[in-house]
């Protein structure tokens, strides 16, 4: 019951509460760019996709650390959340200065992302870590996308960006130093198809 209540509580702070981060934003000390208004709609649109992914993120986390019972890899768990939480802060205060908005499916994602780790937490902390390493993976590949994408002028979008995918590798090393399992090609390839979906629609919605 106490694990259930504390995954409640971090998805109504995920979902409606303003993300506090630890550390001050990469995009401190970065000007707004000058951009047209394009490249300002393109800026917000990938953003609210970044955003859209450290939701998944708490999800992920919190319905892992709820599972498992090994308390070192809980607190390795809870450690990768609260990081994710300083990207979830980060790219909400990109979202506001760029004038775009968060997606209107953020509960959909989570939901979505917490009923995966919940299955892959219950199978073991090996597929778990497992599930985080090519999440991860994954994430950073994208972040790297996105940095091609990104308007040359908007620097501050780009170091979060560029501080994210840093992270993310770092974690998916971590996961793999813990004793990840490598997940089978058709899983990656699923997971893949799946992130696919949730980038197009959010870009938009």
């Amino acid at each position: 019951m106490d694990a259930f209540l504390t995954a409640a509580d971090h998805a109504l702070r995920t979902l409606f509460a303003t993300p506090r981060a630890s550390e001050v934003s990469p995009a401190t000390g970065h000007a707004e760019g000058s951009m047209t208004p394009e490249q300002r709609k393109l800026a917000g649109s990938l953003m609210r996709v970044n955003h859209v992914g450290e939701v998944c993120a708490q999800a992920l986390y919190t319905a892992q650390a709820a599972v498992t019972r090994d308390d070192h890899l809980r607190g390795h768990l809870l450690e990768a959340a609260r990081e994710e939480t300083d990207h979830l802060a980060w790219t909400r205060e990109r979202l506001d200065a760029l004038g775009a908005r968060p997606s209107v499916l953020n509960p959909l994602w989570f939901a979505g992302a917490f009923a995966l780790g919940l299955v892959a937490a219950k199978v073991s902390d090996r597929v778990s870590l497992g599930f985080v390493a090519e999440t991860e993976n994954q994430v950073a590949a994208h972040l790297a996308g996105h940095l091609d994408r990104l308007p040359a002028d908007d620097l501050a979008s780009r170091a979060v960006v560029a501080r994210m995918k840093d992270d993310e590798e770092r974690h998916a090393a971590q996961a793999l130093a813990e004793g990840a399992t490598r997940l089978p090609p058709p899983v990656q390839a699923l997971m893949r198809a799946a992130a696919k979906v949730m980038t197009t629609t959010a870009h938009r919605i």
